[in-house]
């Protein structure tokens, strides 16, 4: 009898968990969570800027809905990615950031009336310009921008925004006869006691949306008081696409175009470290391609938001720690959680649903969010080398400067208009300063690399990964 040969049979390699597409009850549940710890970060800005430029609810509404709209889309573009050109493919969230709210306030405040939003959208597109024309050389400006620098740019974000929810706190119109009131204040407080119940004795998915359960309960709880308006609800569209230059032709002021650029600068080292953060969480380790991809999605998302109503767009910090708590790596989670945002930008009485909020409420809830923010700049100062001296004074002064504006709003009164308007948000004169205390202690006569340039950049495209030492994935994955 002929011996039958026996051909190996090789299973084919599993497919890489960021790749994995999960079944519906595990794919839906796992968005949700993703959409919970983003929502209040992605609507927080429009309802920010539309607020300080005088925007009427039907505005702030409009503002929320193109804000949802360029989140959806950056997020899907970001996940799902084209080809070479666009993407980092990963669960990776992109939004309009907390990082440029501060320096969107100061050049309203430096605008005529009127002429502010149209400012602002003009600083917005040269920024996602010069994010497209800087981000494939990003890597190797790494090393400018160590967690040193970004700790204290973080921690400038939460601190200098805290104002914000305090005047929330107080109803949100310091010109009205009832700021300030009791009524307010409970309110505020009212909704803060909710998140932290609800994050002390709960767990999982519920503790992991605490904040959006304090948002709705201290709104329900504003309602027999009169405290909630539903004008916005009533005049919205159910639905509508945002209309093209609805709030005027962008203006291009140089000092506030500087602003941004430098704020654009700050928000691509969130983006490349969110990147970083998530190959070693995802187990595929981010390459100079990969991460030139990502931030030309940003400089895409920044350059065509303003478009619509949209702010400066980088990574969405919270959405890294979802990841990193529920081990779930699937991109095709945060897409559909990005597809999600797309239909509620497209359906402006679903963000008019938001502006039911009061400012109350919001107050409550911002102390936490922004709070929260400070912390993970604090965080990442204690990973920083602050048993360095050089380094406790680079701080200290980045902190200082950034801290003046906040400290005392007239002390740059005197200054031109384009100093005023870079050195009066506190972000960008504390990143400033630190960026070149960095050089001044840590590279300038230096040959060797600074301990706290802990970040290591590699050529765009060259495929070596970023930083050293990264986990390598322990098998081979089929994509």
């Amino acid at each position: 009898m002929a011996q039958q040969s026996h051909t190996p049979h090789h299973p084919a390699p599993p497919v890489h968990p960021v790749d994995e597409k999960p079944a519906a009850k595990r794919l839906v549940p796992a968005a949700l969570q993703h959409i919970a710890a983003m929502y209040a970060g992605v609507v927080t800005p429009p309802l920010i800027i539309g607020q300080a430029v005088g925007l009427d609810p039907a505005g702030r509404t409009r503002l929320i809905a193109a804000g949802l709209l360029i989140a959806g889309l950056a997020t899907l573009l970001q996940t799902l990615g084209i080809r070479e050109l666009a993407g980092n493919r990963l669960p990776f969230v992109n939004a309009a950031s907390s990082a440029g709210i501060t320096p969107l306030l100061a050049i309203a405040e430096t605008t005529a009336k009127g002429h502010q939003l149209p400012a602002i959208y003009g600083a917005v597109m040269v920024a996602g310009v010069f994010c497209l024309a800087v981000g494939p050389f990003f890597g190797r400006l790494l090393r400018f921008f160590p967690p040193l620098v970004t700790g204290v740019v973080i921690t400038l974000i939460g601190v200098t925004l805290m104002p914000v929810p305090v005047g929330w706190a107080q109803g949100g119109d310091e010109h009205a006869a009832d700021f300030g009131a009791m009524k307010h204040l409970a309110l505020a407080a009212f909704t803060l006691v909710v998140i932290l119940l609800v994050q002390r004795f709960t767990r999982g998915f519920l503790k992991q949306i605490a904040l959006l359960i304090g948002l709705v309960v201290g709104t329900l709880a504003a309602i027999p008081f009169g405290m909630a308006s539903f004008d916005g609800l009533r005049t919205a569209p159910v639905a509508a696409l945002p209309t093209p230059f609805a709030f005027g032709a962008p203006e291009f002021q140089p000092a506030a175009i500087l602003s941004l650029c430098l704020v654009m600068l700050v928000l691509m080292t969130e983006s490349s470290a969110g990147m970083l953060a998530l190959g070693e969480i995802c187990d595929r380790p981010t390459t100079g391609a990969t991460l030139t991809r990502g931030l030309r999605t940003d400089g895409l998302a920044t350059l065509l938001g303003p478009v619509f109503g949209g702010f400066p767009t980088s990574a969405f910090a919270q959405n890294v720690g979802v990841v990193s708590l529920t081990r779930v790596r699937s991109r095709y989670v945060v897409a559909l959680a990005g597809g999600t945002l797309l239909v509620l930008g497209a359906f402006p009485v679903l963000g008019a649903v938001v502006s039911l909020v009061p400012m109350p409420v919001l107050g409550g809830a911002g102390i936490v969010l922004f709070g929260s923010i400070a912390v993970s700049g604090i965080r990442t100062l204690s990973e920083a080398g602050l048993d360095d001296s050089s380094n406790i004074i680079l701080v200290a002064v980045s902190l200082g400067a950034g801290i003046i504006p906040l400290a005392a709003p007239a002390f740059y009164a005197d200054f031109p208009a384009w100093a005023r308007t870079v050195l009066g948000s506190g972000i960008s004169a504390g990143a400033l300063v630190a960026v070149l205390l960095n050089l001044f202690f840590h590279h300038l006569g230096t040959r060797s690399t600074p301990r706290a340039a802990v970040l290591s950049a590699a050529s765009p495209g060259s495929g070596t990964q970023i930083p050293q030492g990264h986990a390598v994935p322990k098998a081979p994955y089929r994509k």
